[in-house]
């Protein structure tokens, strides 16, 4: 691991925001490098308030997108939302779609399925609005790239909305409204939306127009703050905003299929992780394993017993994915290992029956053991299709342009992209995205860094400083969890390796005469004899608390030690 402590402000500077904020100079030193510098910024992150988003009319042709929806109601025409089949995709339609049958009928919802329709607008979706005498499609988390397939609408006599946050190519489709704060010429102020933020940007500017306050459109948050998390977008400015009170819906007064999951996890109260790791995955996993509209069903269901019915299914989807995601993991690292492509700048696998719903977790899970950029293929229909995950720091979208003359289409952000291509450009393709990547990558990216925030004494770790830097909180791209580094610690004399082959180090560590406090590595448990040889080491590590028989100790969460 490559340990890089973040630039440290000049000590004038912690000085004067501390004695603002009446703060330790720890954290005032850690907002600082969040960019926070006075009184008021502090109290804007600390209390994200609704009055801080954004007007959605700033939004470049949000006029038009409403004036549209609201022709289409006085003219009694068949609305279709329509998403991708992921979470951002799935939470997008089940919000836009709840919002509107509020106060109008004739709205169909439409996720297209992964394996014979693939990502995005397609061909099927718009066949399907045209045999339903639909003419307006309003498309979330997917459209801005879509030329052809808005075209063949458009001759077909269907308006699209188009309601995106990908990058757009160097041509707009001809939409009646785009919606994405990623195009060039949108003015509006915070660029890194998800798709069911846009979305969510769509239904506030409608509300606007119905006399709805910021305050009735609360309930839909819960939606918003699981796509922010399950797409991993920078929880930042307005999306802080946006996750920091759909938390708190979700935790209070969670939408009847929320609570279904719920109920099945018996979990008192959910962090944005536990919304990463507990509700996503299932939600994806319909999308994933069957058809991403069971998820739909479950977040717009009406009744309980229906929520619950369709929350089952999907734990059984959840539990297939697994099973999938670990045999297709092994199958692909033993072709990395078998082809002798460890000393490869990318990783690039492919095999024709890996299921496709699950290479984007397969890319995942390939990027953290090789860690460099990857690709995992497999067969779709006449094609190949692939998923694409990168390192920190490293732009795979623009390494997916540099190859554009092999691909038939891509799309994404930074760290994940989708792609399909002929088979025959299979073997060409891979030698230019190495090529690609070779050239361009700075190669201190292809070793895992960790990030460090700041060096602490141990005797510095109070339950006030945990107190406040709970209310960090929620964590995610562009305000992780502070990561602290403590020198010369030692333990106390009770490591030991704790788990299945004890491969998780459990140990309490002092520091020039400090109590001893408890901490838990996990996966560091071959590094126990580092610990337990009576010398001192380095320690990197973040605070968390740790609940035994009622009992509430703080913890270092440790990263790694040297």
């Amino acid at each position: 691991m490559r340990w890089t402590v973040k630039p440290i402000p000049t000590q004038e500077t912690i000085d004067d925001l501390a004695k603002e904020l009446k703060v330790e100079n720890i954290i005032a030193q850690l907002l600082i490098q969040r960019g926070i510098t006075n009184y008021d910024e502090a109290k804007a992150f600390f209390r994200p308030e609704l009055s801080h988003l954004h007007d959605p009319y700033l939004m470049k042709d949000m006029d038009k997108a409403v004036v549209r929806i609201e022709h289409a109601m006085q003219e009694e025409e068949n609305i279709l939302i329509y998403g991708d089949y992921d979470v951002d995709g799935t939470t997008s339609v089940a919000l836009v779609s709840s919002f509107l049958l509020e106060f109008y009928p004739n709205v169909a919802t439409y996720i297209p399925d992964r394996y014979l329709e693939g990502y995005g607008i397609s061909f099927q979706g718009i066949d399907f609005a045209a045999d339903n005498d639909i003419s307006l499609i309003i498309a979330l988390d997917c459209g801005v790239k879509a030329l052809d397939q808005i075209a063949y609408a458009k001759q077909k006599g269907i308006d699209v909305i188009v309601c995106d946050h990908h990058r757009p190519g160097d041509t707009l489709p001809d939409a009646v409204a785009i919606l994405d704060p990623k195009q060039e010429a949108c003015p509006y102020p915070y660029k890194e939306l998800c798709g069911c933020g846009v979305g969510f940007k769509l239904i506030q500017a409608l509300g606007v127009r119905l006399g709805k306050t910021i305050h009735d459109l609360v309930p839909f948050l819960d939606l918003v703050a699981t796509a922010i998390a399950a797409d991993i977008v920078p929880i930042t400015g307005e999306n802080r905003v946006l996750a920091h009170h759909g938390l708190q819906v979700i935790n209070s007064n969670p939408r009847i299929g929320f609570k279904a999951i719920i109920d099945q996890i018996k979990k008192k109260e959910l962090t944005i992780t536990d919304v990463v790791f507990i509700i996503a995955p299932r939600i994806n996993a319909a999308g994933r394993m069957k058809h991403g509209q069971h998820a739909v069903e479950l977040l717009t269901a009406a009744d309980f017993l229906t929520a619950q019915r369709f929350a089952q299914e999907i734990e059984v989807f959840n539990a297939e994915r697994k099973t999938l995601d670990q045999e297709i993991t092994e199958e692909a690292l033993l072709q990395i290992q078998e082809n002798s492509e460890e000393d490869r700048f990318t990783s690039v696998v492919y095999k024709e029956n890996w299921h496709k719903g699950v290479i984007g977790i397969v890319a995942s899970r390939l990027t953290e053991t090789y860690y460099r950029p990857t690709l995992v293929f497999t067969k779709s229909g006449d094609k190949l299709a692939a998923s694409a995950r990168s390192v920190k720091g490293f732009d795979i979208y623009n390494a997916l342009e540099g190859c554009s003359d092999w691909l038939e289409q891509f799309g994404g952000h930074m760290y994940a992209a989708g792609l399909t291509l002929m088979e025959e450009q299979y073997e060409q393709f891979k030698t230019q995205f190495e090529k690609v990547v070779a050239e361009t990558i700075d190669p201190k990216l292809l070793q895992p860094e960790i990030t460090i925030d700041a060096k602490i004494n141990l005797d510095q770790i109070t339950p006030k400083l945990m107190r406040i830097l709970k209310q960090f909180a929620p964590f995610g791209p562009g305000n992780m969890t502070p990561v602290f580094m403590a020198e010369g610690v030692m333990d106390s004399g009770y490591a030991r390796g704790v788990g299945e082959d004890e491969k998780h180090l459990k140990c309490a560590l002092y520091q020039f005469g400090s109590a001893p406090i408890g901490a838990i590595g996990f996966n560091l448990g071959n590094k126990i004899d580092r610990v337990k040889n009576g010398k001192p080491f380095d320690a990197v590590f973040s605070l968390d608390e740790n609940e035994w028989n009622g009992t509430v100790s703080l913890q270092l969460k440790l990263r790694d030690i040297r």
